[in-house]
């Protein structure tokens, strides 16, 4: 049976008000959204450098206690700015808080401005793969020894396309995938995390594949279906965010899950 399709958004967390950001959550459930993600990063990304920032995992909770249906998340967390263990208790508090509606989003990091400001070991991008690739069953470990468990089998998505380790470790791990990048990009990769599939013992159709659209559902639908993508997930800027297309997939997936 197919993958039913589902609409997530990336509410970035820069250039807006707190109220904002709270505001639009709030409309995306109303919308009929299935996931409402941020990031991790301390600074914007792009506009104004210096322009106004929230933290990911502070807001995640506030989202935990404002939200009642969605799944929440980060698109996707930094593994160089926590402990793993500590991400992992953090991660089951918001599960709890959320009943059992946290996606544990993670990545390997790439934003320098944010390693240096804060203070962390900027290093090399083998060494942050490295220490992805270490910290995903620490994380796997400390859920079965927290009292209490989590409420559920946290998911995890993992974010990036390095075809020798991020997608190995995807194949290992991960229940979510996300690749930046195009339909043809997303393609090539999925086909090489499923040869990664075959090699640790899973079945590809486990992994769900993620991709960004930010186009009518007319025009970027079926490359990425075809690309093997069921969960859309557009980036929402401040301090506007608007819904309007967001709406339009949301009726684009309604029309195509329902029964024939």
């Amino acid at each position: 049976m197919p993958r039913p399709i589902r609409i997530g958004i990336q509410i970035q967390p820069q250039h807006a008000e707190y109220r904002q950001i709270r505001a639009t959550v709030a409309a995306a459930e109303e919308a009929g959204v299935d996931i409402v993600f941020n990031w991790d990063h301390f600074f914007p990304l792009y506009g104004e450098a210096d322009g106004k920032h929230f933290e990911c995992w502070t807001m995640l909770g506030a989202w935990a206690e404002a939200t009642s249906r969605v799944e929440i998340g980060a698109l996707v967390t930094c593994n160089s700015y926590r402990n793993p263990e500590l991400l992992a208790d953090m991660a089951r508090t918001v599960d709890h808080i959320s009943e059992g509606r946290l996606i544990l989003g993670i990545g390997a990091g790439w934003f320098q401005r944010d390693y240096r400001e804060y203070g962390y070991d900027f290093g090399t991008v083998g060494r942050r793969l490295a220490a992805l690739g270490e910290a995903l069953p620490r994380i796997r470990r400390r859920w079965s020894k927290l009292n209490p468990a989590p409420t559920r089998q946290i998911p995890i998505l993992v974010g990036g396309g390095g075809e020798r380790k991020t997608l190995r470790m995807t194949a290992q791990h991960a229940d979510l995938w996300h690749c930046f990048g195009d339909a043809a990009t997303i393609a090539r990769k999925r086909a090489v995390l499923d040869r990664w599939c075959a090699e640790v013992g899973r079945e590809p159709e486990a992994i769900e594949g993620s991709g960004a659209v930010d186009r009518s559902p007319d025009v970027a639908a079926a490359p990425m279906l075809a690309a093997g993508v069921t969960l859309f997930t557009l980036g929402l800027d401040g301090p506007g965010y608007d819904l309007g297309l967001v709406k339009e997939w949301v009726a684009f997936r309604d029309a195509t899950n329902a029964p024939a």
